[in-house]
C-alpha cells in the first residue's frame, strides 16, 4: 500500500483529503505544518506529498526548496490558494510535479495523485541506459539514475521524464505542449508556458554535462529538442 503524506494546517481539509485516498487504497498521512512535513518527507516513507503553501513554520515553497536540494525526488502537488499564472510558474520552477488551486474538489485532486504517481512510474520502467559523450552523460533507466562523470544528478520525477523522452529522440524538436502533456498529462492544458521553469531547470542541473555546449536547445517559436553534439 503506497503511503500519501498530506500537509495542510486547516486540519479538516487535512483530512477530507485523507479520506479520499484511503478510499483508492492509499495509506494517507496528515501534518499540519511545515517543520512536520519536512520531516515526515525526509523519512523516505512516503510516495508522494500533497503540500499546502501556506504554513506556519516553513512555508510549502521552503519545504520543497530544501527537499530538492537534498536531493529529496518525492513527487509533490502543491495545494494553494494563490491562482496566478506566475504563482503556478513559480511552484513548478521550484521542483513541484503538479498544482492544484484551491477550491478544489477532492475527486479532482486524487486524480491527480493517481497521474503523478504514474507518471513516476512510468519514468522508472525502462530497460535501456542511455550514453553520451559529451560530459560523460549517462541515463540509465532501470535504475532512475542520470550521471555525469560518476556522479549523480538529482531530478525530479517530471524532469527525468522530460530528460528521459527527449533523450531518447535526439535532434526531433518538441513543442511545449507535447512535452507539458508528458509532464502533467491531462492536467496540462492551458499552461504550456510552465514547461519553461521545467527546461530550465534540467539545464541549470545538466550544465556540468554539457561541456560548453547546451544539451536541452530551444527551438524559437515552436519548442525544445536534446542534442549531445559530442555523441
Amino acid at each position: 500500500m503506497e503511503k500519501i503524506l498530506v500537509v495542510d494546517d486547516e486540519e479538516k481539509i487535512a483530512h477530507v483529503i485523507c479520506a479520499y485516498l484511503e478510499k483508492e487504497g492509499f495509506a494517507a498521512t496528515p501534518a499540519y505544518d511545515g517543520n512536520k512535513a519536512l520531516e515526515l518527507a525526509q523519512s523516505g516513507e512516503f510516495s508522494l506529498m500533497v503540500l499546502d503553501l501556506m504554513l506556519p513554520g516553513i512555508s510549502g515553497e521552503e519545504v520543497t526548496k530544501r527537499l530538492r536540494r537534498e536531493g529529496n525526488n518525492i513527487p509533490i502537488i502543491m495545494l494553494t490558494a494563490k491562482g496566478s499564472e506566475e504563482e503556478r510558474i513559480n511552484g513548478l520552477g521550484l521542483g513541484a510535479d503538479d498544482y492544484i488551486v484551491k477550491p478544489f474538489s477532492p475527486g479532482e485532486l486524487v486524480a491527480r495523485v493517481l497521474a503523478v504517481l504514474r507518471r513516476a512510474r512510468m519514468a522508472g520502467v525502462s530497460a535501456d541506459v542511455l550514453e553520451f559523450k559529451t560530459g560523460n552523460l549517462q541515463i540509465d533507466t532501470r535504475r532512475r539514475e542520470v550521471r555525469c562523470d560518476g556522479k549523480q544528478i538529482d531530478l525530479t520525477a517530471t524532469e527525468y521524464k522530460l530528460l528521459v523522452t527527449m533523450a531518447k529522440n535526439p535532434g526531433r524538436v518538441f513543442t511545449r505542449g507535447e512535452l507539458l502533456d508528458l509532464a502533467l498529462g491531462s492536467q496540462a492544458t492551458g499552461y504550456d508556458r510552465t514547461i519553461d521553469s521545467h527546461i530550465k531547470n534540467l539545464r541549470q542541473k545538466l550544465s556540468p554535462a554539457a561541456g560548453g555546449n547546451q544539451l536541452i536547445r530551444t527551438v524559437y517559436g515552436v519548442g525544445y529538442k536534446f542534442e549531445d553534439e559530442g555523441k
